[in-house]
């Protein structure tokens, strides 16, 4: 394997650890340890997928970079799609910000995000893996010009 892919890869892992980190630190202050892991024990196959598909769109995103010396563009679709991965983990324990917040418009929102929250994983799964379908077809289309 090339040092340019080792490198890439190594990006995406930390990429992906750095959102799990984000994950349990945001539930952990928001409702403790022990509910952090209880969701994440109930919901660890998306936790696991859009974390995994995050890492996935920095590794790639660095491959490109790498590439062609500059990230044009590229940075907008990982953005994009790493914030609504990030939502989407976080959104399934959302509702117990009302512990913090005790704002009657935010309880409306939070109870919103709360009756969703599976359909809001499978909306960060569809972003994750269309800005990896885009940034495959980049790096496909990269390849045939060189």
């Amino acid at each position: 394997m090339s040092k340019v892919i080792l490198k890439s890869i190594g990006y995406g892992l930390g990429a992906t650890f750095v959102l799990l980190a984000v994950y349990f630190l945001v539930l952990t202050l928001v409702s403790g340890w022990s509910f952090a892991q209880s969701q994440f024990a109930e919901f660890w196959y998306f936790i696991i997928s859009l974390a995994v598909g995050f890492g996935v769109q920095i590794a790639l995103y660095q491959y490109i970079k790498t590439l062609v010396h500059s990230g044009q563009g590229m940075g907008k679709v990982v953005g994009v799609s790493g914030t609504t991965s990030t939502i989407a983990m976080i959104s399934c324990c959302a509702h117990y910000l009302v512990n913090l917040l005790p704002i009657l418009g935010v309880t409306g929102i939070v109870t919103f995000v709360a009756q969703y929250q599976v359909k809001l994983f499978w909306v960060g799964i569809f972003f994750n893996l269309a800005g990896i379908g885009y940034m495959a077809k980049r790096i496909i289309k990269f390849k045939k010009q060189t």
